[in-house]
């Protein structure tokens, strides 16, 4: 990848490959919207969304028993409810990573789509049956979230020329920042107007669209687009000749788990989705225990970090881009610096929003930069394994999300444990495990990583073990 022609010169934004990248920008986020949206429900669906069982103040109002049905579901039952997502999500990633080699990616991600967005609708008739079936639900929903969010990134082997790559994947993964963004800045006011239930049927509802849309719009290969103008063609094609084998090659098991390169990647995953879960579930429930305010101010509060992740997600992946197309630095100083700013950033913001913020904008300001700065790992970890294994990037990709996947499980589940079972001072020891996570992540990375195609993942290997 480093000693590629660079593409002939294709207007950007009115291209399809860019339309392929907003429609994927689309995709994640409605699957964020689905993921996300139970985190402020849940204030509305319950009596209390406090340890402990102190009084929730959003819910002081009368509630409409038909409009808004409340449920006596414990701290630690909400715990499972928002991580059991995580789940299947876990379940789904290498098989979902295996299978978009040999199956049409048009299916896989539109299927997905539409079946996470069937189950997001059954949503509010599951909580009538009780919390196992809802569980059930989200379990179901995390496996076909897990299918669309693995094989849609390898879209990008066939449509993004190599010096637009990180581009290309940071504007549609962008939509994973965006989402939680949308959803919780509508969600108050769903909830306040029409009722918890009407966020899942209007998630579910956009979700299903989208999917029909897909469909009718997406094509496997731009050889075969009918609309794909002939420069745009040959840019895209004439740069990735050399990257996409004709062959399926088999792969080298024991080589890739000895991997340090892989190892770190996979790390830094795990601590990149621990917080980044963390931050996208609990941030009405810290901002409810901090401000103690409505579930329509809390939306509007919440979606703030989101906003601005997304914005920095943007930026990350055209910087990172413009870096490597300028030469201005090498391909493994902008993966370490991009993941540098990713994790300490964050690391850095979280410990002032616990000693420094003492007022409400300091708060405010503090959560929003330690949300925000994680994107930069748009422009590292999360693009890495393209870099040390194009060929076989749909089963890395499924390998590493798992480990990352499996932060945000541990994440979700051990936020809600301890805010059920700590009195004094539970916010502090759910920041401190992050930014510990963070840091011993990113030393082993700035130590192991690497940006050059691994030898086991070179077109000369014959030998597979």
């Amino acid at each position: 990848m480093d000693n590629q022609v660079p593409p002939r010169k294709v207007p950007n934004f009115c291209s399809i490959r860019y339309g392929i990248a907003l429609l994927l920008l689309l995709c994640n986020v409605i699957v964020m919207s689905q993921r996300v949206c139970m985190s402020l429900t849940m204030i509305a669906m319950v009596n209390s969304t406090e340890p402990h069982g102190l009084s929730n103040t959003s819910t002081k109002e009368p509630q409409d028993n038909i409009k808004n049905p409340v449920y006596n579901w414990s701290t630690e039952i909400q715990g499972i409810m928002l991580s059991s997502i995580f789940y299947g999500l876990l379940i789904s990633q290498i098989p979902a990573g295996y299978l978009s080699g040999i199956y049409s990616l048009k299916k896989m991600v539109g299927s997905a789509l539409f079946l996470s967005s069937l189950f997001t609708l059954l949503i509010p008739l599951a909580a009538e049956f009780g919390e196992a079936l809802v569980i059930i639900c989200r379990v179901i929903q995390g496996l076909f979230q897990g299918m669309a969010l693995t094989t849609q990134q390898v879209v990008w082997i066939k449509w993004a020329p190599p010096l637009e790559q990180v581009r290309l994947t940071s504007l549609s993964l962008s939509g994973l920042l965006l989402g939680p963004c949308v959803v919780l800045l509508i969600t108050g006011f769903i909830c306040d107007s029409l009722g918890w239930p009407m966020v899942f049927y209007i998630f579910g509802a956009c979700g299903c669209a989208l999917s029909l849309l897909w469909f009718v719009l997406f094509y496997e290969d731009p050889k075969d687009h009918p609309c794909i103008s002939k420069s745009e063609k040959e840019c895209i094609t004439s740069t990735l000749a050399q990257q996409v084998s004709s062959s399926a090659p088999s792969l080298p098991i024991k080589a890739v788990l000895k991997s340090p390169p892989l190892w770190v990647i996979s790390l830094c995953n795990f601590a990149f989705f621990w917080a980044n879960s963390f931050l996208s579930l609990y941030t009405p429930m810290f901002i409810n225990s901090k401000f103690h305010i409505n579930v329509k101010e809390n939306g509007l509060l919440s979606s703030l970090p989101h906003l601005f992740a997304w914005i920095f997600a943007i930026l990350a992946g055209h910087m990172a881009d413009v870096f490597l197309s300028r030469n201005i630095l090498s391909l493994l100083t902008i993966r370490k610096l991009f993941t540098l700013l990713g994790l300490l950033l964050p690391a850095l913001f979280s410990l002032c929003l616990l000693y420094l913020s003492s007022s409400f904008h300091g708060t405010m300001i503090f959560l929003i930069l330690a949300n925000a700065t994680g994107s930069f790992c748009m422009g590292g970890i999360l693009i890495n394994v393209l870099d040390i294994a194009p060929r076989y990037y749909g089963f890395l990709k499924g390998f590493t999300n798992v480990i990352g996947l499996t932060g945000g499980l541990v994440a979700s589940t051990v936020t809600g444990v301890i805010l059920s079972q700590d009195q004094d001072s539970p916010w502090l020891k759910i920041f401190f495990m992050m930014v510990a996570n963070n840091v011993i992540s990113l030393i082993f990375y700035l130590i192991f990583a690497k940006a050059e195609i691994q030898d086991w993942a070179k077109e000369t290997q014959n030998t597979y073990l």
